[in-house]
Order: C-alpha cells, then sequence, then structure tokens
C-alpha cells in the first residue's frame, strides 16, 4: 500500500476508520458505493476533492475511490471485513466490535502475511495470455489489481466502440430493440432500449454514456433529463467516472423523473458478472483476466 501520503488532506489512517465506521452505521454491511458516501460524507470533502482522480490516466477511478479500494482489502486481509460475489462488503464477527484501528500494525500484519504467502509460493504472480499481451496479475493487489487493467481497457477504446459495449451490457441484463442513436443536438442522448417485467409490462429508457475522466455533474444529469421529457420517463447515465454528490441527489429529485446513474465502479463489476471481456476462474484465490481483443473488437 501506499505511505501514509496527505491526499485531500485525507490520511489512510482516517480511511481506515472511516470504512470501519462507515459500516458500523449503516448497519453491519452495505455496498462500495454507499460506503464511500457515507465516507465521503463523515470527512466533509468537497466535491472537487471528491472527483480528483488518481494519476493523470484519462478515465482514472477518482482518488479517493481508489484508496477506499485498498483500505477494503487491508482490513479485509486483517480479518475485519468480508465480501460477496454482489459486492456487499461487510463486518467480521471481530470487526463488529471495532471501530478504529493502528494503521501502522495493519499494514505490518498485511505486509507480513504477503511476505509469507511470496515465500511459501516463491511467485505470487498469476500469469495469463491472451495471445499477444503477458498480463501479470500480483496476488498481493487484492480485488483491485483487475479493475486498474479493466479502467485502462475501457479508457483506450473509442467512444462509439463505448456506446456499443453498453448496448451489449443492456441486451445482456434483459433489454430488448436497443439502438444506439449518438445524434448530435439530441440532448446528450445516445440511445433508447425497452426493458421488459415479467412478460407483461415494458417501458422504454433513454441511455446517456460518457467515458469520463473525474465525476459527472448535476448540470449534465438535469440536461439529460431536459432532453428526456416528452419520450420517456425513465433515463440511464453510465460513465467510467463517477458522479458527485450533487448528481446523485439531482437524479433522484422529488417531482422529477428519475434517472439511474451508473458509476465506474459498477460498469466494471457489471462487466464481470456479464463475463463481458473479463474471465473469472475459481483457484485457491479468485484469478481474473482481462481480454483486451474484446474491447478492441466490440
Amino acid at each position: 500500500m501506499d505511505s501514509d501520503r496527505s491526499i485531500n488532506k485525507v490520511s489512510y489512517q482516517q480511511l481506515y476508520d472511516g470504512t470501519l465506521q462507515a459500516l458500523h452505521k449503516l448497519g453491519g454491511s452495505a455496498t462500495i458505493h454507499e460506503i464511500h458516501d457515507e465516507v465521503v460524507t463523515s470527512l466533509r470533502l468537497t466535491e472537487e476533492e471528491i472527483a480528483l482522480p488518481h494519476g493523470p490516466r484519462p478515465n482514472s477511478p477518482t482518488d479517493i475511490k481508489y484508496r477506499l479500494g485498498w483500505v477494503r482489502t487491508w482490513l479485509k486481509r486483517y480479518g475485519l471485513l468480508e465480501n460477496s460475489r454482489k459486492g456487499v462488503w461487510s463486518l467480521t464477527v471481530e470487526g463488529r466490535g471495532i471501530t478504529e484501528v493502528d494503521r501502522k500494525e495493519v499494514d505490518r500484519v498485511v505486509s507480513e502475511q504477503i511476505k509469507q504467502e511470496k515465500e511459501s509460493k516463491k511467485k505470487s504472480a498469476l500469469l495469463t495470455y491472451d495471445a499477444e499481451n503477458l498480463i501479470e496479475i500480483d496476488e498481493s493487489a487484492g480485488d483491485e489489481s483487475w479493475r486498474e487493467q479493466l479502467y485502462t481497457v475501457l479508457s483506450e477504446i473509442d467512444p462509439s466502440a463505448f456506446e456499443r459495449l453498453f448496448q451489449r451490457i443492456l441486451r445482456e441484463s434483459g433489454f430488448t430493440q436497443v439502438e444506439v442513436t449518438g445524434r448530435s443536438g439530441d440532448g446528450g442522448i445516445d440511445g433508447i432500449g425497452v426493458m421488459r417485467i415479467g412478460g407483461f409490462l415494458s417501458f422504454k429508457v433513454l441511455f446517456q454514456c460518457k467515458r469520463w475522466q473525474g465525476s459527472v455533474s448535476a448540470s449534465t444529469v438535469r440536461d439529460f433529463r431536459g432532453a428526456m421529457m416528452g419520450r420517456t420517463d425513465k433515463g440511464l447515465i453510465v460513465t467510467t467516472g463517477a458522479f458527485t454528490p450533487a448528481a446523485k441527489q439531482e437524479a433522484t429529485r422529488d417531482g422529477a423523473p428519475e434517472i439511474d446513474l451508473v458509476d465506474g465502479e459498477q460498469l466494471v463489476d457489471t462487466l464481470k458478472e456479464l463475463s463481458l471481456g473479463v474471465e473469472t476462474k475459481e483457484v485457491v484465490i479468485e484469478e481474473v483476466t482481462i481480454n483486451p481483443d474484446f474491447f478492441a473488437n466490440i
């Protein structure tokens, strides 16, 4: 893990304690997004601080999301957290009695675990070959290494390919008549699909796809809702980045058509769940490999 540097004036100690306290406040379990929102609220981060990307790479996850990912992994190795395949994190029996930890002690214990694993296995990296690229996944990176690779792949495909990718995701998720329009001057609407429920009810959904660095603002949500008016009551915005708290509030504002938001973390989780360009093998640990050819040829 990175040293306890001060980014956004937030230390890893604060993120360790904030994550534990968020889970206690949320009833002992929560999604990644619920934990994130609770932590940034408790730490009183500004929208600018929340939107700060991790590193210079386009479409990087925000810095706070990246660091919280490492914190969850370290607390899991330390025995205080566990997570399901559905992305829900919860406190272990030991974690239920703890709201603060010693960061240095956590890092010492987990670092020793990783050292022992490397010594016993001689090499903790899992090697996969995708016909052209040799990808090394460091086991010590926990749950986040495959996500970083997938963020990189998504940042390199062109916008039209990203729209086609989301079209495929919607179809795999049960949508029909999914059409990518991408017309300029259409209020940012990139396509439309029909969702059928129980074989009887159906409704149209307009969607917008954004390969975005940083966070999508409330104004983008408002503009999209304006383009929806008179065409459908349901909208969906997907981004490789994140949404500001104000954007989330705007999406669920009383008296206005609700808009569902899908951020970068939800997107990569969905690709993994649907096995779209992401292969999962159950071995001693979960091995996740990225297939760049899928995204290059979408």
